[in-house]
């Protein structure tokens, strides 16, 4: 059966699984190997994430994305998906326009790429018009400042699929295998949550007022309340990739995500965590309209968005990716984005609320990123109003296990982590 993805077209799945019959398609390709960034985005396009796109993008289809956030064929796009290279690199290599390449990654196959297009475009273009501005503070930005000289466009098949490490190993879905298991556990509406952090108990709540919202229109007879017959679930997609000095480490992420879950917060046919391997842009409005893409691509029918989607320092309103979601005709985005407000400690009230309901605003305490840190790298256990306290061990493990003693990325981490993925020898 064909499975349709963004834009109502069939995700795409470019992937040689026989390797018998990889070996005969690579033979006598040039070969190229691939950075990390690069390698990530070709596992990407291979697997559907990105679909409609079949491959790297070509000029007028990054022109199209910039300009009017969409592709050449009036699909919405936002965010151009890029293999940059020098001039130099194209001499070396021999690169020409029409020809297949093999890309590797540690020196071992990864994809052939049909190289369909070598062009320059304007960075200061992609900048102002993904970003919203041109300041190389921005971590987007001054990505795509980072660029080389030319791009090149053209599909990408993959020959060889990533091998996952632990911790990280069942957490690794892709478009295909996520739809599969939505389907075994009986889910027709499934909420995504996008998370690059370990939850609090705020991010706890914004799950459980997204699921509510997802399902809550229901008769009451299918908003079952027996363990095992749920119809709805909650799927935390944590986004793993490109790191920054302070962020939290991927491991601790993806395990204090699945442990609300395994410590009873949330019930085991309701909740699911999985991850996808992306580089975060950090565009705000554009790359929430990306996440809801990718998340469609996942078989999602509903997405969950809160203050300061994806953004980063005070580029974005806090509520910016809510208005330009709204300005997407329903037809053109095939998932509900669910709006959510920031949740708070109220110690009025005694409990964790929306501070659209709760009146005692002068109270309210908000969750401080800064505030649980500071807690986290203290080692001193919170309240289980704030965090939850097997989400707390599972984060001071992690530090020992994966963090070189931190749960936040170091320059240790960033020198000696392995990387999540691996590509093995064909």
């Amino acid at each position: 059966m064909e499975l349709i993805g963004h834009g109502g077209k069939p995700l795409v799945e470019r992937v040689i699984t026989d390797k018998a019959e990889a070996k005969k398609k690579i033979a006598g390709l040039k070969t190229m190997p691939a950075s990390r960034q690069m390698a990530t985005e070709a596992i990407g396009i291979a697997y559907g994430f990105f679909s409609p796109i079949q491959g790297f993008m070509k000029k007028a289809d990054v022109a199209a994305t910039c300009k009017k956030m969409e592709l050449v064929d009036g699909t919405v796009w936002s965010i151009p998906i890029v293999y940059d290279i020098s001039d130099k690199e194209i001499a070396d290599y021999g690169i020409k326009q029409g020809d297949s390449v093999l890309l590797t990654f540690d020196g071992n196959p990864l994809a052939i790429f049909d190289i369909e297009e070598i062009y320059t475009y304007n960075k200061d273009e992609i900048a102002q018009e993904v970003y919203g501005t041109k300041e190389e503070k921005h971590p987007g930005v001054a990505r795509t400042y980072a660029y080389k000289d030319k791009f090149l466009g053209g599909k990408i098949t993959l020959v060889n699929p990533p091998k996952v490490r632990e911790p990280f190993t069942p957490y690794f879905l892709t478009c295909r295998q996520h739809r599969a298991k939505f389907a075994e556990r009986g889910w027709q509406r499934i909420v995504a949550h996008q998370t690059r952090n370990v939850p609090h108990s705020g991010h706890e709540w914004l799950m459980k007022h997204a699921y509510i919202a997802a399902h809550g229109d229901l008769p009451v007879e299918q908003q079952e309340s027996l363990e095992g017959r749920a119809i709805s679930g909650v799927l935390v997609n944590c986004i793993v990739g490109e790191k920054r000095v302070g962020d939290y480490i991927d491991e601790a992420i993806v395990l204090t995500q699945d442990e609300l879950r395994k410590s009873g917060y949330f019930r085991n046919d309701i909740h699911m965590v999985t991850m996808t391997f992306w580089d975060m842009r950090y565009a705000g409005p554009r790359e929430a309209v990306h996440h809801a893409i990718i998340r469609t691509n996942l078989g999602l029918t509903h997405h969950m968005f809160g203050r300061d989607h994806a953004g980063v320092g005070t580029y974005y309103h806090s509520y910016q990716a809510h208005h330009l979601l709204m300005s997407i005709p329903k037809e053109k985005l095939n998932i509900t984005p669910i709006y959510v407000l920031e949740w708070a400690f109220c110690p009025h009230c005694g409990e964790v609320t929306c501070i659209g309901l709760c009146g005692h605003h002068k109270e309210l305490q908000k969750f401080s990123g800064t505030k649980i840190r500071s807690i986290i790298m203290d080692e001193v256990k919170p309240t289980r109003l704030i965090f939850r306290p097997e989400v707390f061990d599972v984060v001071m493990d992690s530090a020992k296990k994966y963090g070189f003693g931190s749960p936040f990325v170091t320059k240790d981490y960033l020198a000696k982590a392995k990387p999540a993925f691996s590509i093995d020898p064909l």
